[in-house]
């Protein structure tokens, strides 16, 4: 059981606190809330001291407490501090050291694992004193989850959204699992998701992928102590832990930042990338007349997993992935000598596997194939994870 110090900020997002705490209590922790001056306009001190089954603080200037120095005691006693929601003041004053309430002096004072989730507007969110903050933030070893996009309360659409509670959780409990530490100093290059190749302004050719495989191994590898460059496609996923993230629309730009993140000591690449693009996508959105439907020229897209398996900067250990729909085992062991991968990982796409939550892999090596029982994807990400620390 781990103890989790929640600081709770002041927006209309701290409704979602409440959730979180339920979460965390669920999945086996325990959990103490600080709330701001501006929180408690949100959610009540009582609600949360409910949910936790702990005492709520709310003021630095509690005298029974801070005789025995009660905000430095909270501050050291939690495994990790998470604060959710982060507004731009309170990732302003984190960033600049200000202590000037409970929250901010626990923050200054606590040598534990820091997490914060932002949620703000949008166009505070992107604010450069806002991205000068994080960035600081970052450095100094916080981590920083990446807001949700969507439509806020305020009635604008972005990035800005508190990320789910679950995603939070998720979050919390990478942060505060033991790292081996076995990849560290280690980069290991990620692709994950689809992409989008445009055939006018409103239509695209794509494959179907959530993304949530790749971004499962990018996080177990930051588990692990590696430095993860991921490269994501068009999804709607949050940025695992300690991961960086680059995101990309198309083949071309995802060949690009491939090689642009180089070099790296492995490469995943589990992205779903178009094979075909169209010749010459409309400037316009093509209409839809009497006339019969149009002829689309297609051109074939760059071969990233062969064009970095035969790269003059290849990573030691390239992985492909291959998502079949028959003969799983025979269409990757024949993938893998076309290419030029050392691994891949393959699995029947027939299911419900694209956008579900579990996987069954069969992992191709020079050795030979080894079938995985049917697994979370998560479970399988860590797995593999496991098998790249071995083969690094």
């Amino acid at each position: 059981m781990k103890r989790i110090l929640l600081i709770v900020g002041g927006g209309i997002a701290a409704y979602k606190a409440c959730e979180l705490v339920r979460l965390i209590r669920k999945a086996g922790h325990s959990v103490t809330c600080v709330v701001t001056a501006g929180g408690q306009h949100f959610v009540t001190p009582m609600t949360l001291a409910a949910l936790s089954e702990n005492q709520v603080y709310t003021t630095l200037w509690d005298l029974k407490d801070e005789a025995e120095m009660g905000h430095i005691q909270l501050s050291r006693a939690a495994d990790l501090v998470a604060v959710a929601p982060a507004t731009a003041d309170l990732l302003a004053k984190m960033a600049a050291g200000i202590a000037d309430d409970l929250a901010t002096t626990l923050l200054l004072a606590t040598d534990k694992p820091v997490l914060a989730a932002p949620a703000m507007n949008v166009r505070m969110w992107q604010h450069a004193a806002t991205q000068r903050n994080v960035a600081t933030l970052r450095g100094d070893g916080v981590t920083v989850l990446e807001p949700d996009e969507g439509p806020m309360a305020c009635g604008e659409f972005g990035p800005g959204r508190l990320p789910e509670p679950e995603a939070i959780l998720r979050a919390i409990e990478a942060a505060l699992a033991p790292s081996s530490g076995r990849l560290k100093g280690k980069h290991v290059l990620v692709t994950a998701g689809p992409t989008h190749e445009p055939i006018d302004p409103v239509r695209y050719i794509a494959n179907r992928s959530s993304g949530k495989q790749g971004f499962a191994i990018a996080g177990a590898l930051a588990a692990l102590g590696a430095r993860v460059t991921l490269i994501a496609g068009p999804v709607a996923l949050p940025t695992p832990a300690g991961v960086e993230r680059i995101d990309v629309e198309t083949a071309r730009e995802m060949a690009a930042a491939v090689d642009a993140a180089l070099p790296a000591d492995a490469a995943v690449m589990v992205a779903a990338v178009a094979d075909w693009r169209t010749g010459d996508a409309a400037g316009q959105k093509i209409k839809k007349g009497d006339t019969a439907a149009p002829a689309l020229t297609l051109v074939e897209n760059p071969d990233i997993l062969a064009g970095l398996a035969h790269s003059a900067h290849r990573p030691r250990l390239v992985i492909g992935f291959a998502a079949e729909t028959e003969r799983v085992v025979e269409h990757a062991i024949a993938k893998r000598a076309r290419k030029g991968a050392d691994w891949i990982v393959a699995n029947d796409v027939s299911g419900d596997v694209m956008g579900g939550d579990a996987n069954l892999v069969h992992l191709v090596t020079e050795s030979g194939v080894e079938s995985w029982e049917r697994l979370a994807k998560a479970d399988v990400a860590r797995r593999l994870a496991e098998r790249i620390a071995d083969a690094l």
